[in-house]
């Protein structure tokens, strides 16, 4: 576990590498509280500590350059090789993500700005207790689930049991073969559990916004969009399910067909969230290597008013976490 930065340590980096503007001697909160009177709050709701080998330090200037207000902070499960980690593949969420004590420690170090999840590989022994025991500290969510297990499961009922009883949303990353099977079949969850928010985020997820979208193994489709498919419906249907516009997969959604997008945007404003779960250490447009930074822009450009992009990049997950 690395240790938590000081204001000292952070100016140093700051000045090696340009990310943020050079010469503030404030430490982090103080300067963050500065900058968030000149601009807009955003909300994050999808970022991870220690994202491959990303250091504290840089991920705290990256969220900064982006202009984010509060960060929630999605840990890993314990190391596992079992069916459900496909051998280990999955541990740190195939990210070298830090786990719950690395994201509890953070945010509590730095609670004006950054926010905290819970999480476990499902089916290990002790996941009940290793979640339960982050939710009784503050976690607001239970995520990333990013898990080859059905999503119907034994042990994921548990999860969603513990998320009914903590009253917190449940984060999964649908992908196609290799994370949270059963994706066909989740609307039974969802009306299982009415008083669940439950947040799709990743390539299953956001592919299936389009009704023709038949070739599941397919992650990342270029095509135009024809409204209705398996996402379009689920956000629609069910007053507990939103979705998380992070990483490549929300960023694709989103410039496949722009047409589409605008509409899709407006039509499920009030159940999008602005997430990032991007690695790199720049944090702005002008870098190249910020798919977070171009999905903020991208909203801000697709949004059909001003109120549809509040919404998007702070509102809705504002009401959902009760920040």
């Amino acid at each position: 576990m690395s240790t938590i930065f000081h204001s000292s340590s952070r100016r140093r980096f700051l000045a090696r590498t340009g990310v943020l503007a050079i010469g503030s001697a404030l430490p982090f909160d103080l300067a963050a509280d500065a900058a968030a009177k000149k601009k807009e709050p955003v909300i994050d709701i999808h970022q991870h500590i220690h994202y491959h080998a990303r250091t504290d330090e840089q991920m705290a200037a990256h969220q900064e350059a982006m202009g984010v207000t509060t960060t929630i902070l999605l840990p890993s499960g314990r190391p596992a090789n079992t069916a459900s980690t496909h051998q280990g593949i999955a541990n740190g969420l195939q990210a070298q993500a830090g786990g719950n004590a690395e994201c509890y420690l953070f945010a509590k170090e730095h609670k004006k700005h950054f926010r905290f999840g819970a999480c476990a590989v499902p089916d290990a022994s002790d996941a009940a207790y290793e979640i339960e025991k982050y939710l009784k500290l503050g976690a607001v969510i239970i995520g990333e689930l990013k898990f080859g297990v059905e999503c119907d499961s034994p042990e994921m009922h548990t999860i969603y049991r513990l998320a009914q009883q903590y009253e917190v949303p449940v984060l999964m990353h649908w992908q196609h073969g290799m994370y949270n099977h059963g994706f066909d079949r989740f609307y039974k969850i969802l009306e299982q559990y009415p008083a669940v928010n439950f947040i799709g985020h990743a390539q299953t997820w956001w592919a299936n916004i389009d009704k023709d979208h038949t070739d599941q193994s397919v992650l990342y489709p270029k095509t135009a969009v024809t409204p209705g498919g398996i996402t379009d419906r689920y956000l629609s249907d069910y007053p507990n399910m939103y979705g998380d516009l992070s990483a490549g997969s929300g960023l694709n959604a989103l410039t496949r067909d722009e047409a589409h997008a605008r509409a899709f945007l407006e039509k499920h404003q009030d159940k999008l969230l602005y997430g990032s779960d991007c690695e790199d250490i720049f944090g702005t447009v002008a870098s190249g290597k910020c798919s977070g930074a171009v999905d903020i822009q991208t909203i801000r450009n697709f949004s059909v008013n001003k109120q549809v992009e509040r919404k998007l990049l702070y509102e809705n997950a504002k009401k959902l976490f009760r920040l």
